[in-house]
């Protein structure tokens, strides 16, 4: 069974806070900047670091050629803003509205 939408929004690795891979075939989370894979037993992502397994060259090279071909879904899209807005600051006041009160 896949994981909710909503928990793969939110996941992200115990340990640098980033995004995961979920490959749910396996039904693994797998976080490739530590080389690290979580198990997902019964829908339950374990993300517990001392359950967390190291994962060899080989199988990293095998994770990430299956991520490239696609359909691996990334965690953590609900702290991320989209492309299109991670450069803009706050909104701007309109011409007139600086300063706020009469006569400034």
């Amino acid at each position: 069974m896949p994981l909710d939408q909503l928990l793969i929004d939110v996941l992200a690795c115990p340990i640098d806070k980033g995004p995961l891979m979920w490959f749910e075939e396996e039904q693994l989370l797998y976080n490739p900047r530590l080389k690290k894979a979580y198990e997902v037993r019964a829908d339950i992502p374990i993300l517990l670091v001392d359950e967390a397994r190291d994962v060899g060259g080989a199988e990293h090279d095998r994770l990430m050629a299956k991520a490239a071909r696609g359909g691996v879904p990334e965690t953590g899209s609900a702290g991320r803003r989209p492309p299109a807005e991670a450069g803009r600051s706050e909104p701007e006041e309109p011409p007139g509205q600086a300063g706020g009160g009469p006569g400034s």
